[in-house]
């Protein structure tokens, strides 16, 4: 069972619905420890005193900030004490069209479910109210000692919050390009090759396509090296396209994609891939025999099983954000 890491209550209106906050996402990125070079031995991380150079416990330590010339430091009681609501409420102050929200608010994903089966009622009605009329409640509350501001929406069975970032966290894109970046307008040529690559290159969203292959190497890398064998290096990023070979970069593109492929560079080089992660991939396919199959067959099953169309019968979207 998912553990919670916020339990407090939805406000909208004068209805109150208990409710318990889980991550939506998980990480799965591979951990390492650090150790001395030549060694087993790790390394530690000790809290010290700047000027004795003591270790100092974890129960010793408090917050602070200097001050013109004054250490100032607060308790953790103290935050709390003027964390609004106390920390144990999301207050809804007003509904939006989700839709109106720029992607580049969006911080992290949570999960609300209702505390007790005593409360699915309203926490239900809710969520199809928001549903049926395609709004989000924008809220705020703290967790673990921030002030979050938040988007509560309707994601399928459950009540989704979204945290975002407060308007003035958002830098503006003039500090990075300046206020009149020369504008280059492409010839209409330019443009429709283009646009044909788009469409070409177009379809469904289908997240479980997708699948963090850098992880995967890391975990071949530690495996060959386990047996003392060797990985082949990644192939090394494609040089940016110069201005002048534009043009022929998108009729070459365009080309390909009347004869119905990809842009190569589109396309996924399966020789990279372990025997252990085409069988995997192999597997999520549905191929049958993959089991007796040597890797040439296996690499050769999935290549032609990936050319074909993928349904996505039967199988939820949800909403990029």
């Amino acid at each position: 069972m998912p553990r919670k890491i916020w339990t407090g209550s939805i406000n909208f209106g004068l209805v109150t619905i208990p409710v318990g906050l889980y991550a939506a996402t998980e990480d799965h990125t591979i951990q390492f420890h650090q150790y001395e070079r030549g060694t087993a031995d790790r390394i530690r991380y000790k809290r010290v005193n700047e000027r004795t150079g003591k270790e100092v416990g974890y129960n010793d330590i408090v917050k602070g900030r200097e001050s013109d010339g004054m250490i100032i430091t607060v308790e953790p009681s103290e935050l709390d004490e003027i964390a609004p609501g106390r920390s144990r409420t999301i207050d809804i102050a007003t509904f939006v069209d989700i839709s109106e929200i720029d992607p580049v608010f969006f911080q992290k994903t949570y999960w609300l479910a209702p505390n007790s089966k005593e409360h699915f009622r309203p926490y239900n009605l809710l969520r199809e109210a928001m549903r049926e009329t395609s709004q989000a409640g924008i809220a705020t509350f703290v967790l673990r000692g921030k002030q979050y501001l938040t988007a509560v929406r309707a994601d399928d069975d459950v009540l989704a919050l979204n945290t975002l970032y407060f308007e003035d966290e958002i830098r503006d894109p003039r500090e990075l390009v300046g206020e009149g970046p020369e504008q280059v307008t492409p010839s209409d040529k330019e443009l429709q090759m283009a646009t044909t690559i788009i469409e070409s290159m177009s379809g469904p969203w289908e997240p479980e396509q997708y699948e963090d292959t850098y992880a995967a190497r890391v975990e071949e890398l530690l495996a060959e090296k386990a047996r003392g064998g060797e990985v082949k290096a990644a192939e090394a990023p494609p040089q940016p396209t110069d201005v002048i070979d534009l043009t022929e970069a998108l009729r070459r593109s365009v080309d390909e994609a009347r004869k119905g492929r990809k842009p190569k560079r589109a396309e996924e080089d399966l020789s990279e891939l372990s025997k252990a992660e085409l069988d995997d991939r192999a597997k999520q396919l549905g191929i049958k025999g993959r089991s007796k199959m040597k890797r040439a067959e296996l690499e050769e099953a999935v290549a032609a099983a990936t050319q074909k169309p993928t349904g996505t019968a039967g199988r939820r979207s949800r909403r990029a954000s």
